[in-house]
């Protein structure tokens, strides 16, 4: 059967870790309450959640250089399966974590094996040009995850949440071995591991790149770690956690809307990185003023549409110079900016602070936007390098 990419696959694909994660957010209270452990240990299972995703995006990542992308993540969806049934059926916190850490080790190939096919088959200003719209489809992603994990923790318990998750990745497993053809190039580097980490670990722009992913996701995701606390806290029901998500989606939308305009009139990298960055920091100031009240969660959407600005447009330069192992060098991107995700919610889930931990993720990555970029490099360009990876 031949077999063509479509956009609303690699969507999807990549749409899958954000709206497992979120979906999951809402039941932490009732995890809590019904193993019977602090909010902080609760907390602590989405900072292991991103720790074993960052191992897991290194592994598919070599193997969709290696096997192929297509068996590569039939594989790894099968495995979310599996741990998601594991963590239905869990009867003590520890087996819960367990399959938690499995689950995300599948779940990653979702997000570097969708970045490889979309990589594989778009380039230059036309891939900046596919991430950000894939970006405004992706923005719904933790609205539908917040919003429906709300309704099922309200109607079914932390169970049903599982039980949705296992459905969604039978539903995606079945879609993508329908859908998803092999994209892997005749002429990519199948032993380049070792000599594109040694090039990955010296190439300071990928160090920046992956410092800005996480900062921005680390923005996002405390949010979906410590509101459902806050909001427990303030005495608002759960729901309110869940429409919440409706908002930040709005957000996002806008922030990814903004930056496919701003594209279209000629705003390079550095303007938008700079604006978005800018944004983030004033929403999270404001999220610090009003932590204490009921209006905490409205200057949210600032951080949101900063996060649908400048994320596309990191992600889709970040690799431009190595095409030529792009699975292996997604993989040790991803662990990069994943590794340093999880410490970030693991100290996020200690300190139990949203307001502070917005504002100075947003002022650390501001700094990094104000340090000057390579002359020379518009979105989607930059100076030819050779892409041997071997």
């Amino acid at each position: 059967m031949q077999r063509k990419l479509t956009l609303t696959l690699a969507t999807v694909m990549m749409m899958f870790p954000q709206l497992a994660e979120t979906i999951y957010s809402p039941a932490l209270t009732h995890i809590a309450a019904g193993f019977r452990v602090s909010a902080e240990v609760a907390a602590q299972t989405l900072s292991c959640y991103f720790f074993a995703f960052a191992v897991g995006v290194v592994v598919w990542g070599y193997l969709c250089d290696l096997i192929g992308r297509r068996p590569t993540m039939l594989v790894g969806l099968t495995l979310y399966l599996l741990a998601s049934l594991a963590a239905l059926f869990s009867a003590s916190f520890s087996t819960l974590l367990a399959a938690r850490i499995v689950a995300a080790f599948g779940a990653a190939v979702g997000s570097v094996g969708a970045q490889t096919v979309i990589r594989d088959r778009f380039d230059g200003g036309q891939l900046a040009r596919v991430f950000s719209l894939m970006g405004i489809a992706m923005a719904l992603s933790p609205a539908i995850g917040v919003l429906s994990g709300s309704l099922l923790t309200h109607y079914c318990g932390y169970q049903g949440v599982f039980g949705a998750l296992a459905l969604l990745a039978a539903l995606l497993l079945a879609y993508a071995a329908w859908r998803l053809p092999e994209t892997r190039p005749p002429q990519v580097a199948q032993r380049a591991f070792c000599a594109t980490l040694g090039r990955m670990v010296q190439d300071a722009d990928i160090w920046r790149s992956a410092l800005l992913v996480a900062l921005f996701n680390l923005c996002m995701f405390s949010y979906y770690q410590l509101a459902p606390f806050r909001f427990a806290a303030l005495g608002l029901p759960a729901q309110w956690f869940g429409y919440s998500g409706l908002m930040l989606a709005a957000g996002a939308g806008v922030g990814a809307a903004c930056n496919k305009r701003l594209l279209a009139v000629g705003w390079r990298f550095d303007a938008l990185l700079t604006l978005a960055c800018a944004l983030s920091l004033g929403g999270g100031v404001l999220v610090w003023l009003l932590e204490a009240t009921r209006g905490f969660a409205l200057p949210m959407l600032l951080v949101v549409m900063a996060y649908g600005i400048a994320i596309p447009n990191i992600l889709a330069r970040a690799l431009r110079h190595y095409k030529a192992c792009m699975g292996t060098a997604g993989a040790l991107f991803g662990l990069m900016y994943y590794l340093m995700l999880g410490a970030g919610l693991a100290l996020t889930g200690l300190v139990q602070r949203p307001g502070a931990v917005l504002t100075l993720s947003s002022l650390c990555a501001l700094g990094l936007a104000w340090r000057p970029w390579p002359a020379g490099r518009k979105q989607g360009e930059g100076t030819p390098r050779p892409e041997r990876c071997d």
